[in-house]
């Protein structure tokens, strides 16, 4: 019998692939939370309107496929499109997971660099975009890892490789108020085209120890063999950890726990919070680590393969 006294809904609305919809559900003290994810294969109007059914219902609600904000120069930067799925949500708080990435993955680069399960240190590591996950960047450049960012690499397919968190900052405050303004298909797969593959700049992956950041951009742009690397990501499926395994990939670390075979986005983990919380707003950097730290919330390590399987 389930002992939970208390139960939180928490729904994801993805812009993404509808064939990566799952349900799990998870007790944390005395709580149960239900969690599921629905994509829409890039519907914009479906995404606002699933979005619009589940203000007032969900205890919280997950945007995936997309961002609300880019933080560049100091500011925050909102994507038009972005905005207008959630302007008519206004009873349930709609969470993006930018919050919880800057907390929650800061925090796991920092212990992995502590407990030695990855050498961070003098490491090149791959950081596929960077705007996305600057506590990431700054994590890993505190630690002393030689990154690289392929912000415009990989999201506007300039071959323009970044090596500094002020390079980062610098075009990322010359581009952010014009990208915000256009769609976000044109910069970040969603729908169908998550599903193929296009190999982008293959050198810069096999370059680098680690590869690092979004997995939709990881899996999209990615050579077909990776032997030894290893992987920092999330948004993981069985099918994406055997298709990684069979590149050849080394160690997958999933920023997110792994729940009912996969790792969900930040903007589910960052939803769930919340919901537990009771919160109707997104939490600081300080409550999320809590939690983070009160339920022993952990990142998923795992070996996929070595020489000597191999």
């Amino acid at each position: 019998m389930n002992s939970a006294k208390h139960i939180r809904h928490v729904i994801s609305v993805s812009l993404g692939s509808s064939e990566r919809d799952a349900e799990a559900s998870l007790t944390l003290g005395d709580t149960e939370i239900m969690i599921e994810r629905r994509g829409t294969d890039g519907d914009l109007d479906k995404a606002r309107k699933l979005l619009e059914y589940w203000d007032g219902k969900a205890d919280a609600i997950g945007l995936g496929g997309t961002d609300l904000y880019v933080y560049a120069g100091g500011r925050r930067y909102t994507f038009r499109e972005s905005a207008r799925l959630i302007a008519n949500v206004r009873n349930t708080p709609v969470l993006d997971g930018s919050g919880l990435k800057n907390s929650l993955e800061r925090r796991l680069i920092k212990k992995l660099a502590a407990e030695k399960t990855v050498a961070v240190k003098d490491s090149k590591v791959l950081l596929v975009c960077g705007v996305d996950r600057f506590g990431m960047a700054e994590a890993l450049q505190e630690e002393g890892a030689r990154v690289t960012f392929g912000d415009l690499i990989f999201g506007l397919n300039i071959n323009k490789p970044l090596h500094s968190l002020n390079a980062l900052g610098f075009w990322a405050a010359l581009l952010a108020p014009v990208i915000t303004k256009m769609p976000v298909s044109w910069f970040y797969p969603m729908g169908s085209e998550q599903k193929t593959r296009t190999v982008r700049h293959a050198e810069y992956f096999l370059d680098n120890d680690i590869i690092a950041g979004d997995f939709h951009y990881i899996r999209k742009f990615m050579p077909d063999k990776l032997p030894e690397k290893i992987i920092i990501t999330n948004t993981v499926t069985a099918t994406d950890r055997e298709m990684l395994r069979q590149a050849g990939v080394k160690m997958l670390i999933t920023t997110t726990p792994r729940l009912a075979g996969r790792s969900f986005g930040t903007n589910v983990m960052e939803a769930m919070l919340v919901a537990l919380k009771g919160s109707k707003k997104p939490l600081s950097a300080a409550e999320y680590i809590k939690l983070l730290e009160d339920y022993q919330i952990e990142s998923s390590v795992e070996y996929l393969s070595t020489k000597e399987q191999q």
